[in-house]
């Protein structure tokens, strides 16, 4: 593919904790955690071929960019210039465009440390591909330590401005991928916020540049509540969550983004991260036609949490800035997931 092969890794740490990850976007395939009797299970959903991910995947586990999420229309301003994208999703511009970050080949070379194992990945966007301009030098590293987190640090450099918002796209499926649905999951985000979306005719919602409180409405997961509890009172076609949340805090900190327990597994994800806002996915476009490893993944059999700048911050003069990197500028996002039992 590109002339280069495609590569996969098995990462394990101390304590048994194994993800394996591919060179090609680079995919996180599976990852093993214990539940609370100890027994691991597979919590992502995913793949068992490349050739399935070239074929039909819904970002499944992979590093979403040059600009993750939502532009609206499929076009932007910079420096005074407008610059088309492809629409990829109805009329907008997603995650990147027709060949974003997560159908390339990474370059990847493993290290072990003494807090675990880490694997490193590089990649040259060029000017002009996908439609953006400046040539980007982008970095993810994994490091699965032996605390039983999966840190993901994404950063890149620009040699001229552009906009860059690097997602992490994994679907979750605490129970273990094919378990079924993640309705019953309790979700807690600590956001008082969110930005809502305005409807559009044809084509998925873009935030429409507002922000409101949470209190009061379905976006409420200042406690913990079931996936599945206000999923009707959301609406959307289909129905479920989509959309952007404003975590509580100094919004370029490392901080508590989000909490999800399975009740019957017991397994727990938390997780930190250093970004102004966080897209909660409720699968809802699942819809069974992808099938992996063994499995039918159906609507709101996974979800995701991709912590990100605003979607289509660029069109917002507000969010603008949280998007545009210049020369000079290292842009630099951290995550720490974390996986216990209760």
């Amino acid at each position: 593919m590109d002339g280069k092969t495609v590569q996969l890794y098995t990462l394990t740490n101390k304590n048994g904790l194994q993800m394996k990850v591919s060179n090609y976007g680079t995919i996180i395939t599976e990852l093993h955690v214990p539940d609370r009797a100890g027994k691991l299970a597979d919590i992502v959903l995913g793949y068992n071929t490349v050739d399935e991910y070239v074929k039909a995947t819904p970002y499944f586990g992979a590093t979403v960019g040059r600009i993750a999420n939502r532009i609206k229309g499929a076009e932007f301003k910079l420096d005074g210039k407008t610059y088309k994208l492809a629409a990829n999703n109805g009329p907008h511009n997603l995650h990147g465009g027709k060949k974003g970050w997560d159908k390339v080949i990474w370059d990847a070379e493993t290290s072990e440390t003494p807090d675990g194992p880490e694997i490193h990945f590089k990649y040259t966007s060029k000017d002009g591909e996908e439609g953006f301009p400046g040539t980007v030098q982008a970095s993810v590293v994994y490091a699965l330590n032996n605390k039983n987190e999966l840190v993901v640090t994404m950063q890149a450099t620009t040699d001229k401005p552009t906009i860059v918002n690097m997602a992490h796209h994994t679907y979750w499926n605490l129970g273990g991928q094919g378990s079924g649905s993640i309705k019953d999951h309790e979700l807690t985000i600590f956001a008082d916020q969110f930005t809502p979306s305005a409807p559009v005719a044809n084509g998925d919602p873009v935030p429409d540049g507002s922000v409101k409180p949470v209190k009061g409405t379905p976006y409420d997961f200042t406690k913990p509540k079931t996936i599945g509890k206000d999923l009707e009172a959301v609406g959307g076609k289909p129905i479920g969550f989509d959309h952007n949340w404003i975590i509580n805090g100094d919004l370029n900190k490392l901080r508590p983004n989000a909490k999800v327990k399975d009740p019957k597994s017991g397994r727990v994800l938390t997780l930190d991260a250093d970004q102004p806002g966080l897209q909660f996915y409720s699968g809802k476009f699942l819809d069974g036609t992808n099938k992996g490893k063994g499995s039918t993944y159906n609507q709101y059999d996974g979800f995701c949490l991709e912590t990100q700048k605003y979607p289509n911050a660029i069109n917002v003069p507000a969010w603008k800035d949280q998007v545009i990197l210049k020369p000079g500028q290292t842009y630099k996002h951290v995550m720490v997931h974390r996986f216990s039992v209760e």
